[in-house]
């Protein structure tokens, strides 16, 4: 399915979100706080547009994603990123590879996303952080009611205008309004060893940003006691990420 939607995906995106995309891997460039000399892993990467900004930064970055239709057009676009053909659940990458890890409006796509997680965990260093960018859900009730209303009417019909794979698009309305909201991805952050687990609403909660780190002390000693000590409720990133 992704590899039918490659040729004309990052165009698609921009459409239907309204051109935000841009403004929401910003913010998840912004949130990961690398700088060159350092190592990313960027999952789910797809053609690469949300690998480009740390490439054009002199960052070291890896982008990794399970469908090589995807990956051949990225690689046409921009050779000089390293492109990676990868599953989300058995990463292909030894362990404390990476100083931190994102992956954007992806791990909704992955069948196991709770491993996942955790397989983010065991790639990225001790102490590394990991940035997520997710459709969520939005906070006010009747934006939430005018958002789904969106994604199961009007979304795919736009869809059908313009990409050349609507009925994709018609699982990824379905999939936005499955997935879980806000707190209960904190909590899977946390189950999966992350600590530090905190989030941010952007578009009025359509989108989430949530951000983690690895435990320094990253022996199982260390992570069960990262895990136990964070069963409170989530902080939010409103004030921990700059707007």
């Amino acid at each position: 399915m992704f590899d039918d939607v490659a040729p004309k995906y990052d165009v698609v995106n921009d459409v239907l979100s309204m051109g935000q995309t841009r403004r929401w891997r910003k913010i998840v460039v912004d949130a990961m706080e690398v700088s060159k000399g350092q190592r990313v892993l960027d999952l789910a990467a797809g053609t690469g547009t949300s690998s480009e900004p740390y490439a054009d930064a002199g960052i070291d970055v890896v982008a990794c994603d399970f469908s090589l239709g995807m990956l051949k057009v990225g690689k046409r676009r921009r050779p000089d990123i390293n492109f990676v053909a990868g599953d989300a659940t058995n990463l292909p990458f030894a362990d404390n590879t990476f100083d931190a890890s994102t992956i954007s409006f992806g791990l909704r796509n992955v069948n196991e996303p709770k491993k996942a997680l955790k397989e983010m965990l065991r790639v990225t260093k001790p102490g590394g952080r990991m940035v997520i960018a997710e459709f969520s859900q939005p906070v006010v009730p009747l934006w939430r009611t005018m958002y789904t209303e969106y994604l199961m009417r009007a979304l795919p019909a736009i869809a059908t205008k313009v990409a050349s794979n609507p009925d994709a698009y018609v699982y990824l309305a379905e999939s936005i309004r499955a997935w879980p909201d806000q707190d209960h991805l904190a909590a899977w952050l946390q189950d999966a060893g992350w600590e530090n687990v905190n989030y941010r609403n952007l578009t009025g909660g359509i989108v989430a940003v949530h951000r983690a780190f690895k435990p320094a002390d990253s022996s199982p000693d260390g992570a069960a006691a990262a895990i136990s000590a964070h069963k409170g409720p989530v902080a939010k990133l409103r004030r921990n990420i700059a707007h």
